[in-house]
This record gives structure tokens, sequence and C-alpha cells, in this order.
């Protein structure tokens, strides 16, 4: 499932086969392929079935999945954040022979995940990967790429926790956006809800430690900014990329404010056991809000 539904059909070049592109990598490994469930939203036992078969007498289990386009496409919105029935099945069926099981999702936006992903080994979220998708994700599966990418929205752990579940679907053809400036992770942050993945959230085949971070000034203009650095080093044994945010609250406001709010991020590349210091700018709108009494950005004194 490599592109969305709607006006942002295309026409490709060429498709990546993500089973041959699996073939390519996997060297004297057997790779066996069961369907596992159909095109439509329709529940087949038997594909479920046959996918249990395979599994259970395999090393590794890889789940392909991508929402059908009757639950996710242009021109309406989707009643739930679920897989289809058949797949949370399968999901359920497979990992309970196989515990070594890797779901990779194909699909637009988040999806919740608390039915089944205690028993799965891992989650790579493929999102809506393109022509080239299949090879990519080959290529993350064997190591030879090691995955650096973060969330950029929250995963809520089930629908109603989401900022905008008792004002939406409205009434009388209006929604009201209630959640205010509260959407996103400002929301569940400020409700101190927990999430199945938090913004920004992502794993590598390495892992990170940050050390002496600092500002360029104990006190300075909004106009002048500021820069925050730290020192990252690579702790673990293969090359990746760590993902460095940096989040901002004012510690005192005349308008009410989120807990915090992202306002600067870099990407840092490192080699095991090597450190980099990473600087990250923070300008004037990195501490600004919109004051609708004064119609413009403004900032305050303070913390």
């Amino acid at each position: 499932h490599f592109q969305g539904g709607g006006s942002s059909h295309i026409n490709p070049t060429q498709v990546d086969n993500p089973f041959v592109e699996l073939q390519k990598l996997a060297g004297d490994a057997e790779l066996t392929y069961a369907e596992g469930y159909p095109a439509s939203a329709a529940f087949e036992q038997s594909l479920i079935d046959a996918a249990v078969s395979s599994a259970r007498s395999a090393d590794v289990a890889l789940l392909y999945l991508a929402l059908p386009e009757s639950k996710e496409s242009e021109g309406y919105d989707r009643p739930d954040l679920d897989l289809a029935p058949q797949q949370v099945a399968l999901i359920q069926a497979v990992t309970s022979v196989q515990p070594k099981t890797v779901v990779i999702l194909n699909n637009g936006a988040p999806i919740v995940m608390s039915e089944w992903i205690d028993d799965t080994a891992a989650i790579l979220e493929a999102w809506m990967m393109g022509q080239a998708g299949g090879g990519a994700v080959a290529d993350i599966l064997y190591g030879k790429v090691n995955p650096s990418g973060r969330l950029a929205e929250t995963f809520p752990i089930k629908l109603a926790d989401t900022p905008a579940h008792i004002n939406f679907p409205g009434e009388n053809g209006q929604v009201r956006y209630g959640e205010g400036i509260f959407i996103g992770y400002r929301y569940y942050d400020a409700k101190e809800a927990p999430v199945q993945f938090s913004f920004g959230h992502g794993l590598s085949y390495t892992t990170f430690a940050y050390k002496t971070p600092r500002v360029s000034a104990a006190s300075f203009k909004d106009v002048d900014g500021l820069t925050v650095s730290v020192d990252v080093t690579n702790t673990g044994k293969t090359a990746g990329k760590e993902v460095v945010q940096v989040y901002v609250h004012d510690r005192k406001s005349r308008l009410v404010r989120p807990p915090k709010e992202l306002k600067g991020f870099a990407k840092v590349a490192l080699q095991p056991g090597q450190t980099k210091t990473v600087t990250v700018l923070l300008d004037f709108r990195a501490f600004a809000y919109y004051h609708p009494a004064h119609q413009q950005w403004i900032t305050e004194d303070g913390e």
C-alpha cells in the first residue's frame, strides 16, 4: 500500500514488490508468503489460518498491514482509529504462535494498537511509503539502514482520548473546534493522559546519551534569541541518527499556554562511540504567542 486514495493517486514508473525486495537480501533464507487478509474489509478465517500455519514453522513473521480504502481515503472521515477486524484477528493469531512477529504498517494517520501491541516483537511505521518503499522497508528490516524517523503526531491508546472526540462530528452541519490551542501533544500533556506513542517518539538499532545541556545566555532579549547546545553520544554498536528536540514553556503568562511546545530540532549522524555537539537556534517566535487583544505576536518577561 504505497499511496493514498482520492486525488493523491499517481501513475508510478514502477513499484517495488515488498516480497521480492526481501528475497534480494535474504541470502539462503527461505521465505514463505500468505495473503493474510483480503483487499476489502471482509473477514476470511481461511486466510488467517494459512498465515498462522506459515508463521508457526518460521523463525520470524512479518505482517505487512494497510488500512483498506473503505476505512481510509479522501473525502470522508474515519469513524474509528482501528485496523480492520480481520487484521486485528490476524495479528493476534500469528503472535500467539510466533513471538518474533514484526508488524509493518502502511497508513496515513495514527491507529490504535492496544488490542495487539503487547504480543508483537516490533512495529515499523512505514506510512504511505511510495513506489520505492518496498526496498526501503527491506533495508531497514535487514539492518542495512538504521531507522531514525520521529513521529510528527501522537498515537493515542483509544479514540476517546483524542482532543476532538467530544466536539466531533458536531451537529446541524457545524463542528466546534473546542480544543482551542490544545491540539495534538499539547492536549495530551495538559491532561497528563497516557498515550501509545508520544509526539517525537522513535527508536533505532542503537542508543544515545545526552550530556551537558547549556544555553548561550542566562538572560536575553527576545529579538536576540537564544541557542541551546547539548553533547550527544552514540552509546550503541551501530551507526545511527538522533533527533534532538527543544521544547519551550513560559513559566508565567497572561494567557493560558501549553505545558511545552516544540520550537527547534536537529538531526545528527553518529558512528558508534562518537560524540557531537548539537546546537539549536531559538529566535523571537520561539518565545512568542499570538495575543488576540493586541492582534500580534508578543513575548512576556520572565522565565
